[in-house]
């Protein structure tokens, strides 16, 4: 990725309802080389599906939750697929340290991040859970910062 790339993705941030070419002539380059750059950037993984940008409170599940999970050794290379099939597992982590997961849920309230934690704990290989309930967000993912530094490079 270089700075153009880079300036490319800080416009779509901006106005991501914008089209190709209204976002290539802020830029001041080509509709065409805007087009092939961001396909490409797509095509390479740098671009994550849309979704990702979807407020989970919006769907209901207004509580976050981190779970650490232990898995038993050395059968467990890797997480069990089960973890896989729960939809409110939205992100998991390979980790260091005591546990060998990070698991991140988000559940309606704690009667469902109960429920949640039991299908995790059920999986095959899963020895033991510990979960830490998050009382705020005090800055959410983000990538702006990281991409602003490119762009001016």
């Amino acid at each position: 990725m270089d700075s153009l790339d880079a300036r490319i993705l800080l416009a779509i941030d901006d106005n991501p309802d914008a089209s190709v070419l209204a976002l290539a002539g802020k830029l001041g380059i080509a509709r065409n080389t805007f087009a092939a750059r961001l396909q490409r950037m797509e095509r390479e993984g740098a671009i994550k599906e849309f979704s990702r940008r979807l407020d989970p409170a919006y769907l209901g599940k207004r509580l976050v939750a981190f779970v650490s999970v232990s898995l038993s050794q050395p059968n467990m290379p890797r997480p069990p697929g089960e973890l896989h099939d729960i939809p409110e597992v939205v992100e998991m982590h390979a980790t260091s340290g005591d546990a060998d997961l990070l698991v991140k849920v988000v559940a309606e309230d704690t009667a469902d991040l109960h429920r949640i934690t039991g299908r995790i704990l059920a999986a095959p290989g899963v020895v033991r859970t510990n979960t830490v309930i998050s009382l705020c967000e005090e800055l959410p993912p983000r990538m702006r910062a990281l991409v602003e530094v490119l762009a001016e490079a």
